[in-house]
């Protein structure tokens, strides 16, 4: 095993810090703070953070093919034009449900952008339960609901063969695999394919590496851990001087960097003291593995 490292190469103080994403074009990383409504972009070369303000909770981001981003913002799914910080609404889902917001989404290797609901947090992790529903928004700009009853729809991401789609609800301790069809964007036959142990807490974002294995951050857990889907056996662990982990991807030239977020929301002075770094970005390196490159939404 080479030496794993942790690094905080951005002590943003994010509130919570969420959906990192690799822009190979920028050579940087985006990422979401969701309760302090910022979509920013970190440049490794730069050292510095480029943020842009929105009008509310901002869950995450996606490249998209035809140059900037996509957003989840509030229940909304939007288009971000970067240099002009312009915000323009694309759909809206969840009308009937003014608690609720988008929470985690991905691109899928079509070119479709899942992502899903939740009702707003009392404090983290409570909230009404079972009022978020999972998303898609195609290329021609149309949205399809695949369920409910949702609790925290957080991590997501796509098997190398492109044959399963692998998906988290927080609240269910669970990570869940679906059969997924690539032509149709279609989901079923759902099963749960690991389940955390107590000290790993809660599952929140996830991503993949080339070895078709799972990464997946754990909220309150302080630590990413590895699993194998196919044998539901947790690989390996790597903790974080942070509690509040929310979420990974990997970057990087070679995409051989892990990129992990985290939040400060829920912490009091005490506590915050004790982990001046909660709500930073922090970049692994020496996992020797390496990831795979995010999918632009293609509408």
């Amino acid at each position: 095993m080479s030496s794993v490292k942790v690094e905080c190469v951005a002590n943003e103080g994010c509130r919570i810090g969420e959906s990192p994403v690799w822009d190979e074009k920028e050579s940087a990383l985006l990422f979401v703070d969701i309760t302090g409504r910022k979509v920013c972009r970190w440049s490794p070369a730069a050292q510095q953070v480029q943020a842009i303000s929105v009008d509310a909770p901002v869950s995450s981001v996606a490249l998209r093919k035809s140059g900037d981003y996509v957003i989840t913002l509030g229940t909304r799914f939007a288009a971000l034009k970067w240099k002009e910080q312009l915000v323009t609404t694309i759909t809206q889902v969840d009308k009937d449900k003014p608690n609720n917001r988008f929470n985690d989404g991905k691109v899928d290797p079509a070119g479709r952008y899942f992502a899903g609901t939740m009702a707003e947090e009392i404090q983290p992790a409570v909230l009404e339960r079972h009022q978020g529903s999972l998303y898609t928004l195609f290329p021609d700009l149309s949205v399809v609901k695949h369920f409910d009853q949702v609790d925290i729809s957080n991590g997501l991401d796509w098997s190398l063969d492109h044959k399963t789609f692998f998906y988290i609800d927080s609240l269910s301790y669970s990570v869940d695999a679906f059969d997924y069809d690539l032509q149709t964007g279609k989901i079923g036959n759902r099963r749960s394919i690991y389940k955390l142990e107590k000290e790993e807490s809660i599952p929140d974002g996830m991503c993949i590496d080339t070895e078709g294995k799972l990464w997946v951050a754990c909220y309150n857990g302080g630590r990413v851990i590895r699993l194998d889907p196919e044998t539901g056996k947790r690989l390996q662990t790597v903790k974080l001087p942070v509690d509040k982990t929310t979420s990974c991807c990997f970057g990087g030239k070679d995409y051989s960097e892990m990129y992990v977020t985290s939040a400060s929301d829920g912490m009091d002075k005490e506590w915050l003291s004790r982990q001046p770094q909660a709500g930073g970005i922090f970049k692994i390196t020496g996992l020797g593995v390496k990831g795979v490159p995010p999918y632009p939404f293609a509408g």
